[in-house]
Parts: C-alpha cells; structure tokens; sequence
C-alpha cells in the first residue's frame, strides 16, 4: 500500500495543528482513519508495516499515534513496548486498534503501555473523541491559545508576539519556528526535524535555510542586552532555553 500523506502546503490554521501517525495495514481502514482525522484538523501520515513506522517514529515523534496490534514487519505490541522505553516517547499518547475483543488481551495491550484500546469495527465519532481527549490530556500547550517564556509572549488566536509588552514582527516562518520551540522547551531539534515539522516533508529547501531563519527570529526577538532565548547546539540543532526567564 502506498504512503498517504498530507500535502505539505498547509493553510494557517494546521500549521501547528496535532501530528498523528496512523499504523494500519488494513487499506480500505487506513483510508477512513486519514480522511476523518484530517477533517478534524490534523496533520496525519500513515504507514503500513511496523519496520516503517519505528523509522518514521525515531525521526520525527508525532503527538500521537493510532497503531494496530497485527503489523508486518514488528507488531504493534513490540513498538508500544519499545517506546514507552525510549525516554522521547515515553509520555506519548498511544491508542491500539485490534480485532482481539477479549478482556486478556485488553489487559496485556494496557500492561505494554496503550493509553487507550479500541476493538474492531468501532465507532468512529467515538475514536474521534479519544483522540481528542489524549491530546488534551497529555499535550495541553498543544490546545493552549498562548504561549509564554520568560517575557516572551506568543498569541495563537492573533498570531501575535509581545517581548517585555514590545510588539515583535515575524514573519509566517520565524512564528511557526518560535510557535514550535516554546512547545517543547530545553528539546534539541535537528534542522532535519525541523524542517520536518515546520516546513513539511516534502518541502524542497536546504537544511542551512534553518540557520538563516533562526537567525532572523533571533534578530527579532533580541534587543541590546536580552537574553538569547535559542540555544544553538553545536553538532545537534537548536533549542529554546528552558531555563529563559527564570532567576
């Protein structure tokens, strides 16, 4: 089965909206799952096989994933065991599909780490309202309408950026750039990753054109003495300074 995913062009309103990644080798399920999670407004990517999601899983962790229990490849019991091992994706919300409708096999779906488990054929409002529920639960900067750091204060609603009550200019880029940053405090990115959850997969750009937009953030947000909030790691990426603001 080929890879759906959604376009990279994405409009404003999805350029943060919720990553899932749906594991499902079921063609015809699969193509439900995608087309009902994007009309709630999510970034969704969907592979087939277990091998291909523990790739796509180590390279960009998503906010959420849909992963059914027979895979090809490695099974979806083996890769909720291997990240709820891995300290990135320990807290990841994870709901398992299954066909298994029996109370033991619910138990050791729960007991490997499954946030939630959700038995074939099921009502899809009602996995909707699941995935809804984890997100908010485990993610909640993700539905918050502002972000704050330190004196930086960043406004989803208006798209605005205040520094110490001062007005700060972005361009599209440089408030996705910051947006994701100040989610997800003291993380090192990669530019890869970045480009990655940024400016889309399949966007066709260098990994330097990075640098040149954290440089203009950078330039933005920083005035005279002001603290740098972004930390630049040498061999690895950048990130937003979790210790910003305090005393």
């Amino acid at each position: 089965m080929n890879d759906l995913r959604t376009s990279p062009m994405r409009d404003t309103a999805n350029d943060r909206a919720p990553r899932i990644l749906v594991v499902e080798d079921e063609s015809s399920l699969a193509l439900l799952l995608v087309y009902n999670l994007e009309a709630e407004g999510f970034i969704v990517e969907h592979v087939d096989r277990g091998d291909e999601a523990e790739l796509r899983l180590a390279e960009a962790p998503p906010d959420l994933v849909i992963l059914d229990w027979m895979l090809p490849g490695v099974s979806g019991l083996e890769i909720c065991r291997r990240l709820r091992a891995r300290d990135d994706t320990r807290d990841m919300p994870i709901i398992m599909l299954t066909a298994r409708g029996e109370e033991s096999e619910r138990v050791r779906g729960l007991s490997v780490g499954a946030d939630d488990y959700v038995v074939k054929p099921f009502s899809t409002p009602e996995l909707m309202a699941r995935v809804h529920a984890l997100l908010r639960r485990a993610r909640p900067e993700r539905v918050a309408s502002r972000l704050t750091a330190g004196d930086i204060d960043l406004d989803r609603e208006t798209r605005r950026v205040k520094r110490g009550g001062r007005e700060i200019h972005l361009g599209p880029t440089e408030f996705r750039l910051l947006e994701y940053f100040m989610e997800k405090p003291g993380r090192v990115f990669t530019r890869a990753q970045l480009l990655d959850s940024v400016w889309g997969m399949s966007a066709e750009i260098d990994e330097r054109t990075v640098d040149v937009h954290v440089g203009r953030l950078r330039k933005a947000l920083i005035r005279s003495r002001e603290k740098d909030p972004i930390r630049t790691v040498r061999g690895a990426g950048y990130s937003f300074d979790e210790t910003f603001g305090r005393n």
